[in-house]
This record gives C-alpha cells, structure tokens and sequence, in this order.
C-alpha cells in the first residue's frame, strides 16, 4: 500500500471521523452517578482532554441546553435524555413488547426487564419492575456488565466465537459476590450452554440474593437482537424453581415479542 493509499483509509477529523464530536460524547459519557456534577479540571482529567478543550466542549454543551452550570459545577440536564430517546423511538418494537412484559410480570410476579448488547455492557431498552430487590437502580439506559448477567451472556452466545473472545478480553472481569465466575475459561462455557440450550441462568454473579434467567428475542432471520429476563430473589424462589416455573413462560413471551419485529 502507497503512502497516499494509507493517508486516504486513514479516517480524518473533517472526513470519516470527526474528532470534535467524539469528544463532545466522551464528555457527556464522563457523568455518572458516581460524578453527576464536576468541575471542568475533573471532566478534563476523566476525558484526557486539555482544560481549554474541556472548556470549549461543556460551554456548547451548555448552549444547547444539554449542560447546566452554577459557575464552578457542571451538571447534564434532563435534554440528554433526548439522545436516548431518539433510540427508543426508532425502535417502534419496544412500545409493543410492553404489553407482552406487563402480562408476564403478572404472571410471575417478578420483575422483567429487555436488553440490548453494546461491546462489553448490557444496556437496558425496556423494564417492568414488580418492587425493588437489587441495590443498582435500574432503568432504561442503565448498563451492567455482559459477562456476569444472565441478559449479556445470551446475548454474547449469539456472537462467532473470536468475537466473544474479544468482548471477554476487553472486559473487566471481577468477583462481585461469593458466587460470581471469575475464569474466563468458566464463563466462556457458561456462555456456550447459553447458546446450546436457547436460554440463560444467572444464580446470584452479580448481586447476593438475586437471581435471573433470560430468553432471547430474534428477528425474522433468527438474529439475536435483544434479551427478555427475569429477575427473583433467591430467598423467595430458587433458581431451580424459577428455571421450573417460569422459564417456559419467559421463552413463550420473548417468541411473542420476536414474532411483532
């Protein structure tokens, strides 16, 4: 390959890749609700940018309105749910799987929720909660790790297998409870079971006391798009006896929601 050749593949600010706006998203993703307000050396020092550019970026940030600032503190405002927004709606399948999620929660009487895979997390598109059982607040646009959630490993059983490899590789593997697999060995086989068995049980890996199993939704040419779950107490309902009782109603609701894309 000429150096012409490299210098035209080569994505450019201005061309294939705009550096500025990549930026500007690596600023908004530097909040969290361990740091909901920062100053700008903070954003600065979480994003790698030089303070002036933090500046620039939060100051236009703040001109739309997807910034707020009491002078020292920067805050996101309620506008950035508008990004996510902008997903959801363009996914019209989500305002017809609720109906399906709401029948299923009165049926089992445990919370359900619908996920979709972004590299290593799990992000959540849709949930039905019955009551709080997990310390993490969860809720549309929350992300929990795939490796360890019954939703994620489902989900990474549907990629080639150097692909799940990579996702693994690139993801920060530790034990969160007692129970939670930490091999990588360990949990590629739990992903394979995942994948020969068309479902996926999580018994107490990501949180003490809880437990969810996850149903795939496909499209039409049998692609895995999304996850269904449940997710139960383990000192209300064993994992044997949710895998029991309300496995079957989970898969026939994920087949109901796969049949509306």
């Amino acid at each position: 390959m000429t150096s012409r050749q490299a210098q035209t593949d080569t994505p450019r600010p201005g061309d294939a890749y705009v550096q500025s706006f990549a930026r500007g998203l690596k600023v908004i993703r530097s909040f969290s609700a361990r740091a909901p307000r920062q100053t700008l050396s903070e954003v600065a020092a979480a994003t790698g940018l030089t303070r002036a550019g933090a500046r620039r970026i939060l100051l236009t940030l703040q001109t739309l309105g997807y910034v707020a600032s009491d002078g020292k503190l920067f805050s996101l405002t309620p506008r950035i749910l508008d990004l996510g927004f902008a997903y959801l709606s363009s996914m019209p399948i989500w305002n017809r799987a609720e109906p399906v999620m709401e029948d299923l929660v009165r049926e089992v009487q445990e919370s359900c929720s619908a996920a979709v895979l972004d590299a290593t997390d799990i992000v959540y598109v849709l949930r039905v909660p019955t009551q709080k059982i997990m310390r993490i607040t969860l809720g549309v646009g929350s992300r929990l790790p795939a490796w360890c959630t019954s939703m994620g490993r489902l989900l990474l059983s549907d990629l080639p297998e150097d692909e799940l490899q990579a996702r693994l590789a690139a993801s920060t593997i530790e034990a969160f409870t007692k129970h939670t697999l930490t091999e990588r060995e360990a949990i590629t086989a739990r992903v394979q079971q995942a994948r020969k068995q068309g479902w996926c049980v999580v018994n107490q890996e990501l949180e003490e006391g809880l437990i969810s199993i996850a149903a795939p939704i496909t499209d039409r040419a049998g692609r895995m798009v999304a996850a269904l779950n449940i997710s139960g107490q383990a000192n209300r309902t064993s994992a044997k006896v949710m895998q029991e009782t309300m496995l079957p109603s989970l898969l026939a609701a994920a087949r109901r929601i796969s049949s509306l894309i």
